[in-house]
């Protein structure tokens, strides 16, 4: 197995940590060796320019100040010329593997994230908004990224720079380096107290630039019933709202770092001033040389300056490491286990489902289903008929186990469904639902989504024709090839409810889910659809959510759901006889049609 392969498949579960840095240096996981040579080609770049300062100070001392020494200029040329260009290599090298490093490390960061919120569960979604998840996945990625490209490495090398530029003052003048350094600890004290307040001012921020990301997500996804709606100007002014509080969460987080540079470039400056003052005066004094006070000027600004970035590498670095700990909560969460139940029955799934006594409450817990009784065999026909919230879209979603009930008993063929594993279970049923989602791909490609296998074109084109959509895809002028636009924009309502269905017949599952899918179609079409449904329900278990009666008037079972709970069931027939809800639904939407007419 390549590196690259492993380095793919490596759990980002085990980089979840409270500990941010220790959490970051478990993402380098793969990448370390580099990251490394990143680091040790710092080293190499400081080594460089601290040799090139002492051999200044070897020019100045020994060869300007002597006679008879210039036969040696060229020779210090030479050696100024390839510490320059060693400084230059070992600099290059040290970005140019950082960077490597850096990038693997996010790419394979994103695509985990990607694969893993695939893996959430239904519940976690509901609870998470898609502007949060969005800005995770982009904004808080990409600071991770900065943090090992630029803040890390950075750190580092000014750390190099430190040690190596303060070991050379060290041999130089043990004095004037013990009075260079005397503002480092004033500096990494403020930094440290930046840091603080800058990672709450970032994580505000943040959460803030989640909400605008959210917002403008919903109003771009809704575009259309905005303008429909003459909504623009409330969108524009809820937008605005959020804007500002995203302005003033800025300008607070700004302000931190516009606090901290002129408290830091006074304390450097006047380090500095002073540095220099001294060492002048003991250049003057006879207590060193003319060629050590040079190198020492030299020196000095490669130990004051890198601590001054440092600071504002720290404060930086908040940034990366709250980033961090946003993107480790959705790593956190646990994934749906998709592959988990013991039952694969090796003839396939009949379709024999029933529910005793079935509950389910939502985590907020609210009771979307109560007592829920009724049993099917296959190939039947189930209808589900009720008011918006009654329960009919929770209840079959039990059925491919997008949620789990909290009470009672779910069996299909006999077993319990929570025995199937997840996967499998979702690969026996096909889903159409009332608002059907295409991607921006080719009519092709959406009608052939969720199907494991190569599809000839001779098949897709007869899901096509029963579904009523043939005719319509061969006159765009790609036909199949046709990009159907964001959300499936370019084709009608009722195109794409029928698209959708001949993607469910070309799935091929033993049960159906209908979401009335055809609630957007005309009566011509419709009457096309149903004769199309009816030849290929046989044998299928089929559940049919409806608000009109008509549409679930052929049902062998008639479930009728009030506030979660089956108010009536039974045939058109047997309910037509009652006196329930069913009858009084019948009779008004027949009134209302006759009206029309």
């Amino acid at each position: 197995m390549s590196a690259v392969t492993r380095t793919e498949e490596y759990d980002l579960k085990s980089v979840v940590c409270s500990n941010r840095l220790q959490g970051l240096w478990r993402l380098m996981t793969g990448f370390r060796l580099t990251y490394l040579g990143a680091s040790v080609s710092l080293a190499g770049a400081a080594l460089a320019r601290a040799a090139t300062f002492l051999l200044l100070r070897y020019f100045v001392d020994e060869i300007v100040a002597s006679e008879g020494a210039g036969g040696q200029v060229a020779e210090i040329a030479l050696g100024f010329v390839g510490l320059a260009l060693l400084e230059g290599t070992f600099s290059f090298m040290s970005g140019s593997l950082a960077a490597r490093s850096a990038e693997a490390v996010t790419r394979r960061l994103r695509n985990y994230l990607f694969d893993h919120i695939q893996r959430l569960s239904f519940a976690y979604h509901d609870r998470t908004a898609t502007g949060e998840l969005i800005q995770r996945c982009t904004s808080d990625v990409d600071a991770v990224r900065r943090f090992f490209s630029e803040q890390a490495i950075g750190a580092a090398r000014i750390v190099m720079l430190f040690t190596v530029n303060l070991a050379a003052l060290l041999r130089l003048n043990v004095r004037l380096a013990v009075l260079s350094v005397s503002v480092v600890p004033i500096l990494v004290i403020l930094s440290v107290g930046f840091f603080r307040r800058v990672s709450k001012a970032y994580e505000a921020l943040q959460d803030q630039e989640a909400m605008l990301s959210t917002v403008l997500q919903e109003n771009l996804s809704g575009v259309r019933v905005v303008k429909a709606f003459a909504r623009q100007r409330f969108e524009c002014d809820k937008f605005g709202q959020h804007n500002w509080e995203r302005f003033l969460r800025g300008k607070r987080f700004l302000e931190l770092h516009a606090l901290y540079w002129p408290i830091s470039d006074t304390l450097c400056g006047a380090q500095m001033l002073l540095s220099v003052g001294v060492g002048a005066l003991m250049a003057s004094n006879g207590s060193i040389s003319v060629g050590t006070y040079v190198a020492y000027t030299g020196l000095i600004i490669w130990v004051i300056w890198p601590m001054r970035n440092l600071g504002r590498l720290i404060v930086d670095m908040s940034s990366g490491l709250v980033s961090y700990q946003r993107v480790a909560e959705v790593i956190a969460e646990e994934r749906e286990p998709l592959d988990e139940g013991d039952w694969r029955p090796s003839q396939g799934v009949r379709g024999r489902v029933v529910f005793e006594a079935v509950g389910f409450r939502y985590p907020s817990g609210y009771a979307a289903l109560s007592q829920v009784t009724f049993s099917c065999q296959p190939g039947q026909v189930v209808g589900l008929l009720g008011s918006t919230g009654s329960g009919k879209t929770t209840l079959v979603n039990l059925l491919p186990r997008f949620y789990e009930p909290t009470e009672g008993s779910l069996t299909l063929d006999g077993v319990e469904l929570k025995r199937y594993p997840r996967q499998y279970l979702r690969q026996q049923i096909g889903i159409v639902e009332q608002e059907p989602f295409l991607f921006s791909r080719s009519i092709r490609e959406n009608l052939t989504y969720g199907v494991d296998r190569e599809v000839p074109q001779t098949e897709v084109e007869q899901a096509a024709r029963m579904a009523a959509i043939h005719e319509d895809i061969m006159g765009f002028p790609a036909r199949y090839g046709t990009i159907v636009g964001e959300r499936g924009v370019m084709l009608s309502g009722g195109q794409k409810q029928r698209i959708a269905i001949a993607r469910a017949l070309l799935k091929d599952p033993r049960i159906l889910i209908l979401d009335d899918c055809t609630s957007s179609v005309d009566v011509g079409t419709e009457h096309l659809i149903r004769q199309a449904l009816k030849r290929l329900m046989e044998d299928r278990t089929t559940f049919v959510i409806a608000h009109r009666v008509q549409s679930v008037i052929t049902a062998d079972l008639i479930l009728v759901f009030d506030e979660g709970r089956i108010v009536d069931q039974g045939t058109h027939p047997e309910l037509l006889r009652g006196d329930g809800i069913y009858r009084q639904i019948y009779d008004m939407q027949t009134r209302v049609e006759e009206a029309l007419e």
